[in-house]
């Protein structure tokens, strides 16, 4: 097991994350990262979850994210546990929604949110836990029975213990305090509230047009935020200097769905928010190795079959789009117009301490995390700057409001170490590594791979912040409850090279070339 799962790949983050004690079961069994953390101590960024919020400023709903821990399900479970993991989102998504209809109920019982929300979704999880569970076990696994079962116990989590930024500060990476975000917005410049309630002492809503975000706590004026980029390492002679460019479109054709093949593999809606496509054309829940390699590509390279995909930007103006009613989208809080990337640049950069070895066919990387809300930030990996800043400010808790004339700019940079064996692992992280950010070397027997990177431009009106409420907001997609916020960014990608593509794009950034 690589030191990969709570290795960030930059230093944006100002705090150091303590990775958690891991323990290992044999037999091919289940091996986990100190799963009675989530459950019953504070969180990675530092909200106290044993203590649930009172009704008056419950915000979402915070439940310990079982696929994490599962670090080393056997091979011939790994399909079953992951539509168990589905059904896991699953339930969330439904507790949420249920929260965020009855807040008037909530306003006139103190115990409302535990009875009828909280307490029933930990029976639904104790038994798909316990599934979970049968599937390891009957292939040959081990499990620590009470650990998982620790799992089915979720909280409750007011505004101001989301990682909303602390309200025009630079949050990189850090949990600033925020700000008590009740009351968001009220129905300004479109902004919708959702669920309203004829009781003034109900609690309100949390902003964003479906009243699950973003709020203005969540934006900050780019030209107010303090220089935070730091410099690369240094590139050594033994490294990699060479670039390799894709050209794969913008999806300008409209290529959607909410599922996610590699974290649900055969589930309908698993992503519960809708991701944009680009390159190969036929990435869904049901696409196999074999399909994804017979698939046409957007890409202008015909080689490059890979799967680029990520959640999409929407502009909470009021406008409603093609989704507003369907599940993923209006009716999980998804809610917008969606904006189409003006430019994605789509790059593999090499090592700057060594050469790089080829990707393996069917690579899965999936870098940042969709739950940071309720997860912390040991794997967040978002990065939002603005033309003209991007050497300057890079932002990982708050999206920026760039001044007239300059871009949103929305970049990822995937993992590049791997460990030389896996295409994929139980949580999707430990085959896949962050470089040292000092050096840029590779730990613990991974090797450099070339480092896939994107970058993402959109043209948006500038949202407005007055009276403590934001006009005009933008936000991505992402799991209902996660209530938009920035850091809970993330990026997909599955390999899918043809004609030899994988073993060229090594060659050329390994001899220094720049390629397309």
């Amino acid at each position: 097991m690589g030191r990969n799962n709570r290795k960030r790949r930059t230093p944006l983050a100002t705090k150091a994350i303590a990775a958690s004690a891991a323990l290992a079961l044999g037999g091919g069994g289940l091996i986990w990262a100190n799963f009675y953390a989530s459950a019953h101590e504070s969180n990675n960024a530092g909200q106290n979850q044993t203590k649930a919020a009172n009704a008056s400023s419950v915000a979402t709903i915070s439940c310990p994210d079982v696929g994490q821990k599962l670090t080393n399900v056997p091979n011939a479970a790994r399909n079953g546990v992951a539509k168990e993991l589905a059904t896991l989102d699953k339930q969330i998504t439904e507790a949420y929604a249920r929260l965020a209809s009855t807040r008037q109920a909530q306003a006139g019982d103190a115990n409302f949110v535990q009875n009828a929300i909280v307490g029933p979704l930990k029976e639904k999880r104790t038994a798909t836990l316990n599934r979970i569970r049968i599937d390891i076990q009957r292939v040959g696994g081990q499990v620590d029975a009470a650990g998982l079962s620790a799992l089915a116990t979720c909280t409750t989590q007011s505004a101001n213990q989301t990682n909303a930024g602390g309200g025009g500060g630079n949050n990189n990476g850090q949990n600033n305090g925020g700000q008590n975000n009740n009351g968001g917005q009220q129905g300004n410049g479109g902004q919708a509230t959702a669920a309203p309630s004829a009781d003034p002492s109900a609690p309100a809503n949390i902003g964003g047009q479906a009243g699950n975000g973003p709020v203005a706590a969540d934006f900050v004026d780019i030209t107010k935020a303090a220089n935070n980029v730091q410099g690369k390492p240094q590139q050594q002679q033994a490294g990699s200097t060479g670039t390799f460019t894709t050209k794969c479109g913008v999806n300008a054709n409209k290529n959607h769905n909410t599922d996610n093949v590699i974290v649900a593999p055969g589930v309908t809606n698993g992503a519960h928010h809708l991701h944009d496509y680009v390159g190969n054309q036929k990435v869904d829940a049901f696409a196999t190795n074999d399909s994804l390699a017979a698939e046409q590509t957007s890409c202008q390279n015909q080689s490059d079959s890979s799967a680029y995909y990520w959640p999409v930007v929407r502009i909470q103006d009021g406008t409603k789009d093609f989704d507003q009613n369907a599940d993923g989208g209006g009716k999980e809080g998804n809610v917008g117009k969606i904006l189409t990337p003006q430019s994605a640049e789509i790059k593999y950069v090499g090592s700057p301490a060594s050469k790089v070895t080829a990707m393996p066919q069917f690579l899965r990387i999936i870098t940042g995390d969709a739950k940071t809300t309720t997860n912390g930030l040991a794997n967040a990996n978002a990065h939002w700057s603005c033309t003209g800043f991007e050497d300057k400010v890079q932002l990982t808790e708050q999206y920026p409001i760039c001044p007239q004339g300059s871009n949103v700019v929305r970049t990822f940079a995937f993992q590049s170490c791997w460990d030389g064996t896996n295409i994929d692992s139980a949580n999707h992280r430990t085959h896949v590594a962050f470089a040292d950010p000092a050096s840029g070397v590779c730990g613990n027997g991974f090797k450099a791979i070339p480092q896939l990177t994107m970058r993402l431009v959109y043209k948006i009106n500038p949202p407005t912040l007055q009276n403590g409420q934001v006009k005009n907001a933008y936000a991505v997609d992402g799991f209902p409850e996660q209530l938009h916020k920035s850091a809970t960014d993330h990026d997909d990608f599955i390999a899918v090279f043809k004609n030899g593509l994988a073993n060229k794009i090594a060659n050329c950034i390994n001899s220094g070339k720049k390629c397309q």
